[in-house]
């Protein structure tokens, strides 16, 4: 049992209902007796979700918890940017995670705006300086779209070195991946608080179906376990929290500076992983 001294962190996507954002209220309800250090919430490219996005936004600020938006920039104007920054300042928001964004589908290479995140980080600094804590995207097992490792990591490097705060991960159950990349970063001199971001796991389809779009890999013994379990939701749902909970305290254990939970917008799951680590 690892003595919790170490803040938690939880990420929530928009809903598009009105009944969504009642059931968002409730978990976010009990996700905060776990005293986090902020709630986030995701962003679709194009300002496809940026009304819900701000609904979120408002309702966690008005629950008295730090709340960070993420802020993906592609095919965003400066401007653009800059109205949302002053609209979240005024809010009350003081945490960002910058991200690039998905590109969206249709859209070719003549497209104008920002393109990467680190042009963005870049943004924020010149025309706010340290008000806002900004977090960027790292990826221990690497980028899908990236050329190379090597490429991936100068990648993360540049975002750091244009003025992030700190950085949280894809998800990945193979925490070795994490620390190799925690270690590759600081020999290239960046030495921001890497926040590994932990997926509870509630179905093994909808997770292999995750993991084949963003990169993350699931070790092949716990993909065949999983599998082998077929539709048996109860002992998934045991050795995933056994998997997921082991993993967590020895990232906590060995050095990571906090955890960031991809709830999907439930509480059960994350509640019990907290609970099971002593906080």
């Amino acid at each position: 049992m690892i003595a919790p001294q170490k803040k938690l962190s939880f990420e929530f996507f928009p809903t598009r209902t009105p009944e969504g954002r009642a059931k968002q209220i409730i978990t976010r309800k009990q996700l905060s007796q776990y005293n986090p250090e902020f709630f986030s919430c995701t962003s679709g490219a194009g300002g496809s979700t940026k009304e819900g996005t701000l609904q979120a936004i408002t309702d966690i600020l008005s629950e008295g918890i730090p709340a960070a938006p993420h802020l993906p920039c592609i095919g965003e104007s400066p401007e653009e940017i800059k109205e949302l920054l002053e609209h979240y300042k005024g809010m009350g928001v003081r945490h960002l995670v910058a991200l690039r964004g998905d590109i969206p589908s249709g859209v070719g290479i003549g497209m104008s705006g920002l393109r990467y995140a680190n042009e963005l980080v870049e943004l924020i600094k010149s025309e706010y300086g340290d008000y806002f804590h900004i977090e960027v995207a790292a990826y221990p097992e690497y980028h899908p779209q990236s050329r190379s490792a090597e490429d991936d990591l100068n990648n993360f490097v540049r975002k750091a070195k244009a003025g992030a705060d700190s950085a949280i991960t894809q998800y990945f159950y193979n925490p070795d991946s994490y620390f190799r990349f925690v270690d590759d970063v600081q020999g290239r001199g960046v030495d921001i608080p890497i926040i590994p971001g932990i997926m509870p796991i509630a179905s093994f389809s909808k997770l292999a179906r995750f993991s084949d779009t963003c990169g993350a890999e699931i070790p092949r013994w716990l993909r065949l376990k999983l599998q082998s379990y077929a539709d048996d939701t109860a002992a998934i749902k045991a050795l995933a929290l056994d998997v997921v909970t082991e993993m967590c305290e020895r990232l906590l254990r060995e050095g990571a500076p906090s955890l960031h939970f991809y709830t999907l917008n439930q509480a059960g799951l994350v509640s019990t992983i907290c609970q099971r680590l002593g906080y």
